[in-house]
């Protein structure tokens, strides 16, 4: 049976010591993130989720979600009582306003919480996953009686949110959606359509459901431009704002996936449910944006997370199944057989492993402050600066995040061989459950385009420059003792700058090219944001250990997995750079009757 230990050494590294988080002590928040404060919240935080919701990951995988003939769901043995513990801890509440019964700490908190979680059990956290997008869209986008009505609750977590965006016939264009909403005498709307792929649509965690929808008003215009945002809740509230009728939309069924068992994935039916405008008609898009954008970051946490659980139970493995005999210096001559961790290539799918997750932790948790400093930073020029850094980056946490972190989980599945194949060890609910991130918030291939299309073109490749100018600086700003790392990250930066350059020209002419060279370049980006974050482990970890602080045996890892990253993962900038510049004429040219076997 696998098991999860909360990487709280790693993360306590990463924020303490690493961004040095109490240096922003003077902003909104962080005057309540002290070096202690985040010690405790970061190890109880990892004990909560290693102790409480860690079990319930291969029970929730074995159950399942059950439907119920009045459209009622249960949720898997545990997680209810599990829902009620992590409300009682105020776990949810961690990074969320003040002013509507949050805890208002640092999101980077948040962040930290939500990658333990993740990697703990991926279905019982999509429940409440959503909830901070959908507070976060009614505060930036709803009227103050909105705020009134369901933010209190839904920041508590006596309510969750929901995002219901996806149709049978349309999912990431979502100018094609025909879900619609007409108005009604008192100012709201009835809300008609079917979504799909509607994840914890129904559930028994919460006493009422809030969702927020994307929807059609009579005379909206075709496309985008005509897309409006809805709350639109579970259960209607009476006077003193209880939940009581019962709202027009009901679970028709339970989509039978791959993985992520335990989370009740809904088609969901909207007859005449009644809802409310959130902001501007016409202006939906923007609002589920909000949403949309802080999920895409969650899911860079679950990549994660699934690879380190994952990483943890190979190298268990590793550590104690015997085969073969090592090819060099054995431990024991006389033994029959050796311990897998000293095969070479075990060793490297380990140590591609750890120099992903520690590197991805750093990218998340960097990006996480980001998303602090974009709102709190005290001058405007600061604010513009975390926020164009990263809008860019949100693509690149999501879709490279994801894309690895699925990889990796192969990659540990394989270490166990056959055993890995089964059931018993769990590493086949790993490689299920992450599956799902490449896919869900927009598709993988979509955070490229958004990327290369969206985020390199609208300004002329100005954000990108600054990010690899910041890359290239602090390259040649180490010292010779940190050559190692910071020469190949120096020379593959080069690549990110000539790929970037020419994608904005090959785009200009074809854009076809842009769309081509896209995946590479969200590869290249992600590469080189891992290499930032492990130049910068590395610098720190060489001064802990001159100054003789701390634990040398963990700083003298973080050393060793710089050199690895910079060996292993840096040469690669070569190869993307010269996919991201090959174009589209190969691509494209094949006549798609002939690709799909018709001609």
């Amino acid at each position: 049976m696998p098991e999860y230990r909360a990487p709280t050494r790693d993360v306590r590294f990463v924020v303490n010591e690493l961004f040095g988080l109490e240096e922003y002590g003077h902003l909104p928040g962080f005057d309540m993130a002290t070096p202690d404060m985040v010690d405790a919240i970061v190890e109880e935080a990892g004990r909560f989720c290693s102790d409480i919701i860690a079990p319930l990951n291969q029970v929730g995988d074995r159950e399942g979600c059950t439907l119920h003939p009045d459209g009622s769901v249960t949720t898997p043995t545990g997680f209810k009582d599990a829902y009620r513990q992590y409300c009682e801890s105020g776990w949810g509440t961690l990074g969320l306003p003040a002013e509507f019964g949050g805890q208002g700490m640092p999101h980077v908190l948040h962040a930290v919480f939500e990658e333990f979680l993740s990697a703990a059990c991926h279905a019982f956290m999509m429940y409440p996953g959503l909830t901070h997008g959908s507070v976060s869209a009614i505060m930036s986008h709803g009227s103050d009686e909105l705020k009134a009505t369901w933010l209190p609750r839904l920041v508590s977590g006596e309510w969750l949110g929901t995002m219901a965006l996806t149709e049978p016939h349309c999912g990431t264009d979502l100018g094609l959606l025909r879900t619609r909403a007409e108005p009604l005498a008192d100012g709201s709307y009835a809300i008609t359509g079917e979504k799909i792929f509607h994840s914890g649509g129904e559930q028994d965690l919460t006493g009422n459901i809030v969702h927020l929808v994307l929807a059609r008003t009579p005379e909206a215009p075709a496309g985008t431009r005509g897309i409006s945002l809805f709350v639109v809740p579970k259960f209607l509230l009476d006077a003193d704002g209880s939940p009581a009728e019962r709202n027009g939309v009901r679970c028709g069924s339970i989509e039978h996936k791959m993985g992520i068992h335990g989370n009740a994935t809904c088609v969901s039916n909207f007859e005449g449910a009644k809802g409310w405008l959130v902001g501007e008609e016409n202006k939906g898009l923007a609002a589920m944006f909000v949403m949309m954008n802080a999920a895409r970051l969650s899911v860079g946490a679950q990549g994660l997370g699934q690879a380190e659980n994952a990483m943890q139970n190979a190298a268990r493995y590793a550590c104690e199944r015997q085969q073969g005999r090592a090819m060099g210096q054995r431990q024991d001559a006389g033994a029959a057989a050796d311990p897998l961790i000293v095969h070479p290539d075990v060793r490297r799918l380990l140590m591609d492993a750890r120099a992903f997750t520690e590197g991805m932790r750093a990218l998340l948790l960097w990006g996480s402050l980001q998303v602090d400093l974009a709102h709190k930073a005290e001058s405007a020029e600061e604010r513009e600066a975390a926020d164009a850094l990263i809008s860019f980056l949100t693509p690149v946490i999501k879709g490279f995040g994801s894309d690895r972190g699925f990889q990796t989980t192969v990659d540990m599945q394989q270490i166990l061989g056959g055993h890995g194949y089964i059931a018993e060890y769990g590493m086949d609910q790993f490689v299920r459950d992450a599956r799902v991130a490449m896919i869900y918030e927009g598709a993988n291939g979509v955070q490229a385009l958004d990327l290369a299309g969206r985020k390199l073109v609208r300004d002329g490749g100005a954000v990108a420059k600054r990010f690899f100018a910041l890359i290239s600086n602090e390259c040649a700003a180490a010292g010779k003792e940190l050559g190692f790392i910071a020469d190949p990250l120096g020379k593959a930066v080069h690549h990110g700058e000539a790929a970037a350059e020419a994608l904005l020209a090959n785009g200009a002419q074809d854009p076809d090219a842009l769309g081509a060279g896209s995946y590479a370049f969200m590869e290249l980006a992600g590469t080189l944001a891992l290499g930032l974050m492990w130049l910068r482990m590395a610098r720190t970890a060489a001064d802990k250990l001159a100054a003789g602080e701390g634990d040398p045996a963990f700083y003298e890892a973080k050393l060793v997995t710089a050199r690895f990253y910079a060996e292993q993962r840096l040469p690669l900038a070569t190869a993307y750079r010269h996919r991201a510049k090959a174009g589209a004429e190969a691509m494209m040219a094949i006549p798609a009757a002939v690709l799909a076997g018709e001609a």
